[in-house]
C-alpha cells in the first residue's frame, strides 16, 4: 500500500496503527537501554535523562517519517518544508536551554554577577560558587548548594549584596 490512492482506507489505518504500535514498542525499550548505557558509562541521572529524552524525540521524528511514507504525503513535501519542519521542532526542543544560555551571556557581559558574590533570589540567600552558561550555583549559609537556572535568574529580581561599588560605576558610565 503506497498511499490514498489505493482506496483501501481501513487497511490504511490498520498498517499505520500497527507501524506506530511497533514503533512505540521498540522505541520505549530503545530509550530505556539507551538512558542505561548512559548511566554505566558515568553519565550523571540528569544527563542521562536528557540522553533519554533526546532518544524519544528522535523516535517521534522516525514516527512522524513512517506516518508520512505510509500514507503518501511525504511525495508532497519539499525538502523546504522538511526543512523547516525539522528547524522548528529542534527550536522547540532547545527552547529552555537556549534561553539559560542566553541569559547567562546577557548577565556575564553585563557584570550583574561574578563568583564570590552574596546574592539574595527569590527564597536562595548565599554566595555565588559557580557560573555556567545555563546556571548559576548558589551556596547558602547552611552550605546547601542551590542550582538556578540563569533565564530564571535575569527575570526575577537579584540582590548583589556584595557588589555596591562595582555596579554603582556601572549606573555612572
Amino acid at each position: 500500500m503506497t498511499g490514498l490512492a489505493g482506496g483501501d482506507f481501513l487497511g490504511l489505518l490498520v498498517e499505520i496503527a500497527v507501524s506506530l504500535a511497533s514503533l512505540v514498542i521498540v522505541g520505549a525499550i530503545l530509550t530505556r537501554v539507551v538512558e542505561r548505557l548512559a548511566l554505566r558509562a558515568g553519565a550523571s541521572k540528569s544527563v542521562a535523562n536528557s540522553v533519554r529524552e533526546w532518544a524519544a524525540i528522535l523516535m517521534l521524528a522516525l514516527g512522524i517519517v513512517v506516518v508520512a511514507s505510509i500514507t503518501g504525503i511525504s511525495s508532497e513535501l519539499t525538502t523546504l518544508t522538511a526543512g523547516g519542519i525539522v528547524g522548528l521542532v529542534v527550536s522547540l526542543a532547545l527552547q529552555n536551554t537556549l534561553s539559560n544560555i542566553i541569559s547567562g551571556v546577557l548577565m556575564l557581559s553585563d557584570g550583574i554577577l561574578r563568583i564570590g558574590d552574596h546574592i539574595e533570589f527569590s527564597s536562595v540567600k548565599g554566595e555565588v560558587v559557580k557560573i555556567n552558561m545555563r546556571t548559576t550555583w548558589v551556596r547558602g549559609d547552611d552550605g546547601v548548594i542551590t542550582v538556578i537556572g540563569n533565564s530564571n535568574l535575569a527575570g526575577g529580581p537579584i540582590v548583589n549584596r556584595s557588589s555596591k561599588e562595582r555596579l554603582a560605576r556601572k549606573l555612572q558610565v
